[in-house]
C-alpha cells in the first residue's frame, strides 16, 4: 500500500471509529437504563450481558454504519480541504478517485458486513436478546411452545400442536392434522401422540384416523389396514420443522431466505400484505449497499462543504445526515401501506444518493 493510502485511510477510519462507537455507545446507554436493575437482581455473567448488547444492537447496524460512514467521509474531506491536502495531492498528478479509494474499500468492506450480520447474526442475535430481556436474565432450560398452530395454504392441510420444543422442532406432541379437499370440505383428520422428522419425513407415532364424506359427515376408514399401524411413515407431509419455527417467530427475526420462503409458501396473502412484505425484503438486500452509496455521496460533497466554514459544514453534515433516513422512513410508511412499490420504496433512497454522488463525482474530476 502506498505512503498516500495508507495515510488517507488512517484520517478516514479515525472519525469513522469514533463515530462508530459512539452511536453504539448512544444506543447501549439508553437499553442500559431499561435493563440495569434487572441485571443486578439476576447478576448474570459479563459473557451473557455482552452477547445481550451485542444482539440488541446487530439489527441498528444496517442505519448506523453507513451512518458512521456519511460523518467520517464528511468529516476527512471536509477536513483535508480545509488544509488544501487535496490541491496538493491533485497537484502532484494524482486523481481524485484514487485519493479516495482507501474510503471506497472500507465501504465496501464494511457493506459486506452489514450483509452478513443481517443474515446470519442478527436475525437469531436479536431473538435472543428479547428472549433474555423478557427473562429478566434468568437462564431457561427449554424454549416450550403450547398450542402451536401451522395452515399449509398450498396443500390444504391445518396442523394443531399441543406443545412443541423450539430448540428441537423435530419431535411434536398431542398433533393433529387436518387434511381438506380442494373445495374447502374436510377430507381426513390424523391425531397421534408425538410426531417426528426423521430422514426428510414425518413418523407419526399411535396415529388415528377420522374420514369425512363431501358433506363432512364422519364415514369410515377406507384403508383400515393403515390403521393398526403403531407408527407410520407420511411421505405426502411437506412441512418441514422449519416451518413450524417461522410460525413462531416474529417477523423482524425472519432472514431473506425466510422471508422468501413464507412469500412462497403462503399464496393467499392480500396485495397489501404482499407488498409490505416484499418491502422488507427489500429493505434487507438495500441495506448494504447503503454503505457505497452513502460514502459515494459524502466524499465529494465533504469537499464542498470544505470551502465553507466550520458552522456551514457541521450544518450541511447533520442536513445530510437526516435527510437520507428522513427519506428512507418516508418511502417505508408509503410502502407500507401500499402507496409505494415495494422495490422502489426499498431503492429510491440509495438511487436518488447514487445520482448525487456520481454528479457531484464528476465534478471533482
Amino acid at each position: 500500500m502506498r505512503i498516500l493510502s495508507r495515510y488517507v485511510l488512517r484520517e478516514f477510519l479515525v472519525p469513522l471509529t469514533y463515530c462508530l462507537v459512539g452511536f453504539l455507545g448512544i444506543y447501549v446507554l439508553f437499553e442500559l437504563f431499561d435493563t440495569f436493575n434487572r441485571m443486578l437482581e439476576a447478576k448474570p455473567s459479563f459473557l451473557t450481558v455482552l452477547s445481550f448488547f451485542a444482539g440488541y444492537v446487530s439489527p441498528y447496524l444496517e442505519w448506523l454504519i453507513p451512518a458512521a460512514l456519511l460523518l467520517g467521509a464528511l468529516y476527512t474531506m471536509w477536513n483535508f480541504c480545509r488544509h488544501s491536502e487535496v490541491t496538493a495531492m491533485r497537484a502532484n498528478g494524482i486523481g481524485f478517485v484514487v485519493i479516495v479509494r482507501p474510503m471506497l474499500a472500507v465501504a465496501a468492506v464494511l457493506a459486506a458486513a452489514v450483509a452478513a450480520i443481517n443474515e446470519f447474526y442478527a436475525p437469531w442475535a436479536s431473538e435472543r436478546a428479547q428472549n433474555l430481556r423478557e427473562a429478566r436474565f434468568q437462564p431457561t432450560d427449554t424454549q416450550l411452545r403450547k398450542n402451536v398452530n401451522y395452515i399449509n395454504q398450498i396443500d390444504g392441510r391445518t396442523w394443531r400442536v399441543n406443545a412443541m420444543d423450539l430448540d428441537n422442532p423435530r419431535v411434536l406432541t398431542g398433533v393433529r392434522i387436518s387434511f381438506d379437499r380442494p373445495d374447502g370440505s374436510r377430507l381426513l383428520d390424523i391425531t397421534c401422540r408425538k410426531a417426528e422428522y426423521l430422514d426428510g419425513l414425518w413418523w407419526l407415532f399411535y396415529p388415528q384416523y377420522q374420514y369425512f364424506d363431501e358433506l363432512n359427515a364422519p364415514m369410515e376408514n377406507p384403508n383400515p389396514d393403515l390403521a393398526g399401524l403403531v407408527i407410520r411413515a407420511f411421505p405426502e407431509l411437506r412441512e418441514t420443522p422449519r416451518d413450524f419455527l417461522l410460525m413462531n417467530k416474529k417477523w423482524e427475526y425472519y432472514t431473506i431466505r425466510d422471508m422468501l420462503h413464507t412469500l412462497d409458501t403462503h399464496p393467499n396473502l392480500t396485495a397489501h400484505e404482499k407488498n409490505s412484505l416484499w418491502f422488507d425484503v427489500h429493505a434487507r438486500v438495500a441495506a448494504p449497499f447503503s454503505c457505497l452509496v452513502i460514502t459515494l455521496f459524502a466524499i465529494p460533497a465533504g469537499v464542498a462543504t470544505g470551502r465553507q466554514s466550520v458552522f456551514k459544514g457541521v450544518i450541511s453534515a447533520v442536513a445530510l445526515f437526516f435527510a437520507f433516513y428522513a427519506l428512507s422512513l418516508g418511502c417505508m410508511v408509503l410502502s407500507k401501506n401500499a402507496l409505494l412499490p415495494a422495490a422502489v420504496g426499498a431503492w429510491l433512497p440509495n438511487l436518488l444518493y447514487l445520482a448525487g454522488g456520481c454528479w457531484l463525482f464528476y465534478r471533482q474530476r
